[in-house]
């Protein structure tokens, strides 16, 4: 089981849209709105990423009046991320390259 559900991770990371969100949201909680302004997105692209995310059980959603907020849902996904950064520069520097 371990397996299956690394390798689907892995896969879920395998979309530059996802992982860049997954970044933003290992800095803390974001809303919707703030990761469409960060990610020159619109906000149903936003949206349809962060349903799948949460599909596969890597974010937790808050609602917060009118905004729903995201955050990592497992902190180990945070510590996959900075080895991602360790080998290949932050998400900025990886997305300019």
């Amino acid at each position: 089981m371990a397996l299956e559900q690394a390798a689907n991770i892995f896969k879920t990371l395998g979309h530059e849209g996802r992982l860049l969100i997954l970044c933003l949201l290992a800095q803390g909680p974001k809303s919707v709105g703030e990761l469409e302004g960060m990610l020159d997105a619109r906000q149903s692209a936003v949206s349809q990423q962060l349903a799948r995310l949460r599909i596969e059980g890597l974010v937790t959603a808050r609602r917060d009046g009118k905004a729903i907020h995201y955050s990592l849902k497992d902190p180990r996904i945070g510590e996959l991320l900075i080895c991602y950064a360790r080998i290949f520069g932050s998400a900025d520097e990886t997305r300019d390259r």
